[in-house]
């Protein structure tokens, strides 16, 4: 049987440039983004624009005021960030705690498939590419125990933390706390996943 290929659609791509743009700090806080020269960008008209400005202001990572139009977000305080921190952390615990018996054989490939691209990237230095992968690998649990509810109240806060993520990790750490959190998966040690989860997110 052949695999059809993924078709993103075009607002999806220019949301996903814009988001890491803004995460790698190649759009800065307080950075005006206007329809017009966005539009002109990804030679689409100013409709999908506006589209995807509305969701990355939902997401956090861009602001609208009135009368300033939409500009990227301002960094978060140490203090919100450390706050940030703990109920990104919460969230995934609980997350963990739901769970025992749904994940299977064809999670676990999935899981192993997103940790191997995410190597890759590692060993070539594409950490942006690397980050947005540690991302899925999160979100995939996520949805797996508590589906899109418990993923909308997790994903515009942890993209809001990325914009000023500072934790200094070598590659071969990050990558051992996300195998150990998978093996203590397939071990059904929840207690032990949640241990090194909670090692993982600092």
């Amino acid at each position: 049987m052949l695999k059809t290929k993924q078709v993103i659609p075009i607002r999806e791509q220019i949301a996903n440039q814009i988001r890491t743009d803004v995460i790698a700090g190649e759009m800065e806080p307080g950075q005006r983004l206007r329809e017009e020269s966005l539009a002109e960008r990804f030679g689409v008209s100013r409709g999908p624009i506006r589209d995807v400005l509305l969701q990355l202001t939902k997401e956090g990572l861009l602001v609208s005021k009135r009368n300033c139009g939409v500009t990227v977000n301002e960094m978060l305080s140490p203090a919100t960030q450390n706050l940030m921190i703990t109920l990104r952390k919460n969230i995934e615990i609980f997350a963990f705690q739901m769970l025992e018996d749904k994940l299977d054989d064809h999670d676990f490939e999935q899981l192993e498939s997103l940790l191997n691209a995410m190597q890759k990237a590692l060993a070539t230095e594409h950490f942006t590419e690397a980050a947005e992968i540690d991302l899925e690998f999160h979100r995939y649990l996520l949805d797996k125990a508590g589906g899109d509810e418990l993923v909308n109240l997790w994903t515009p806060m942890v993209l809001r933390m990325r914009m000023n993520y500072q934790r200094v990790c070598s590659p071969e750490q990050s990558m051992q706390e996300h195998l150990d959190i998978l093996q203590a998966l397939k071990d059904r040690d929840i207690p032990a996943a949640i241990k090194h989860l909670e090692t993982h997110i600092k």
